[in-house]
């Protein structure tokens, strides 16, 4: 393997670029980004950038020097639209065609949109650093009503910003509980709590029948007949695995791309990383597409391992975990809250909105939640392990 091509200019690409120079692969590489940008954080879009905060160039997740070392072609602001893994080539959006020994597919998730919302202005979806710019040089120029679609950690985020910011933030949710499916009931309505801990408005249990407004939105329409104002809104309701370029290929795809437990697809020579990748977690005992900043960065390793030596490598044993930083506060959580499993406060409480839970099964740990402490949460999150957790399954 002398060519190896990575299309995803993103975390999960640039760290597998890593773990394969780790592994000792001395060959080309070559890494083909839609956006024009080089590897950016994403998280900070949602909060500090888009405050206003620190700028595009804090995002940068390496530097000049270490892009040198790496030794890779950077090919920037073009889209794979086709791989033939036949000739074992990738083709761009340009027409040019890269043929390739090895291939890493890391080309992520893209955000849901509504219908019927093409074309108009003020309605955002959050996912790169161009849309981050778009949607904070609106909030900065102080339209007052911000309607944001969906109360999961993107949304509340967002939300959280644009009241700090000193905006009037109302917050739609489809579910009953926003948050139920990744925290259980409790919790969801403790960390959902937030919004209206600081004067924003949250709606749950109803949906949107649309937007209206002629060129520019000036309403959210909810299903249940309620019209809310709006001067911007920010669509935050999931994403749509980036796997359309692989129709046709002989990769299986569902949901994302189908790995076994080293990244593996059904096309030898070919790994997948990151959001788009749906491989077997030992966490939650079935396959699974894992959205989080320390998945990119532990599958990326896995996936090089098997890519370069054609075996499966061992999926990681260290547990899932993400943050969120919403009103002053940081949520983390790591692990799988299984379903039926309820949380138990070992530090805090509850109103004081710092406190640590664990989820357990038959006495061993599954999941940590943790609000404001940090250091807890980081000694009992190494508590969690796989056969714990995949046997609630």
């Amino acid at each position: 393997m002398r060519t190896i091509t990575v299309v995803g200019a993103s975390l999960a690409g640039l760290s597998t670029v890593r773990a394969l120079r780790a592994e000792g692969y001395d060959g080309e590489i070559a890494v083909v980004g839609e956006e024009r940008h080089t590897p950016y954080d994403r998280p900070p879009l949602s909060k500090d950038f888009l405050k206003g905060d620190i700028d595009a160039d804090a995002l940068a997740l390496a530097d000049a020097d270490e892009y040198e070392e790496l030794g890779v072609q950077w090919i920037l602001g073009e889209r794979a639209v086709r791989l033939d893994t036949t000739a074992r080539t990738v083709t761009l959006t340009g027409g040019r065609e890269l043929r390739t020994d090895g291939l890493v597919v890391a080309t992520g998730a893209g955000p849901r949109t509504l219908p019927g919302t093409d074309g108009l202005a003020g309605v955002h979806t959050l996912r790169t650093l161009d849309d981050a710019k778009a949607l904070r040089a609106e909030l900065r120029d102080g339209l007052p009503r911000v309607v944001v679609i969906g109360a999961g950690f993107i949304g509340a985020e967002v939300a959280s910003t644009a009241h700090q910011l000193g905006l009037h933030v109302t917050v739609v949710e489809a579910l009953d509980i926003p948050l139920e499916r990744q925290l259980g009931r409790e919790m969801g309505l403790v960390c959902s709590s937030l919004h209206t801990d600081h004067g924003v408005d949250l709606l749950c249990g109803t949906g949107v029948a649309g937007l209206t407004g002629n060129g520019r939105v000036t309403g959210v329409q909810l299903a249940d007949g309620r019209l809310l104002p709006a001067d911007v809104v920010v669509v935050g309701v999931g994403v749509r695995p980036a796997t359309d370029w692989l129709a046709g290929s002989g990769v299986q795809v569902g949901d994302g791309v189908v790995c076994d437990t080293g990244c593996a697809t059904s096309v030898p020579g070919v790994v997948a990383v990151g959001d788009v990748a749906r491989c077997p977690s030992p966490f939650t005992g079935r396959h699974a597409r894992i959205e989080h900043w320390s998945n990119a960065i532990e599958q990326s390793k896995t996936a090089a391992r098997t890519l370069l030596s054609g075996v499966s490598a061992p999926a990681s044993r260290t547990a899932p975990y993400f943050w969120s930083d919403q009103y002053k506060v940081r949520i983390q959580l790591a692990g799988h809250v299984a379903p039926g499993t309820r949380p138990q406060i070992i530090e805090g409480d509850l109103d004081s909105r710092s406190f640590t839970a664990v989820y357990e099964h038959e006495g061993s740990t599954l999941a940590v939640l943790s609000l404001n402490q940090p250091k807890l949460f980081n000694r009992l999150r190494r508590k969690i392990t796989p056969a714990a957790a995949a046997a609630t399954s």
